[in-house]
C-alpha cells in the first residue's frame, strides 16, 4: 500500500546530509605550507606526489628551491587532509610512511631517500 498524507499527495523523500567533505565558502581558500630540508645536490629538483590540493601520485609538483637545504610548496585550496610523499627529480621516492599535513597547516619534513 502506498503513503500518502492528508491531502492525498505522497510525502516528500527524507533529505539525506551528504558525508563527502567540501570546503566552505571563504575569503581566503585554505593554505599547507611545505617545507622539505634537505641537500639534494646540484642540478637535481624536488618534487612531492599525493593526494588532494592538486597533487597527483602519478605526477609530481615541482617544489622551490629557497636554499642550499630548503625547499618549498605551497598547496592552495586545501579542504581535506592531504598526503604526500617527496621525491628527488620526480623518480626516487623518500623512504617511510606518507606525510600527512592539515589544511592551514604549514609543517617541515626533512625526508630520508
Amino acid at each position: 500500500m502506498k503513503k500518502t498524507t492528508a491531502n492525498g499527495t505522497a510525502p516528500a523523500a527524507p533529505k539525506i546530509k551528504s558525508t563527502a567533505a567540501s570546503c566552505e565558502p571563504q575569503e581566503q581558500p585554505p593554505v599547507i605550507r611545505i617545507r622539505a630540508r634537505i641537500d639534494i645536490g646540484f642540478g637535481n629538483a624536488l618534487t612531492i606526489r599525493g593526494n588532494g590540493a592538486g597533487l597527483s601520485w602519478d605526477k609530481g609538483m615541482e617544489m622551490s628551491c629557497t636554499n642550499a637545504d630548503l625547499w618549498t610548496v605551497t598547496l592552495v585550496g586545501a579542504c581535506n587532509p592531504v598526503s604526500f610523499k617527496v621525491l628527488v627529480n620526480d623518480i626516487t621516492w623518500n623512504s617511510g610512511e606518507d606525510y600527512v599535513a592539515l589544511p592551514g597547516s604549514d609543517i617541515t619534513v626533512t625526508p630520508e631517500f
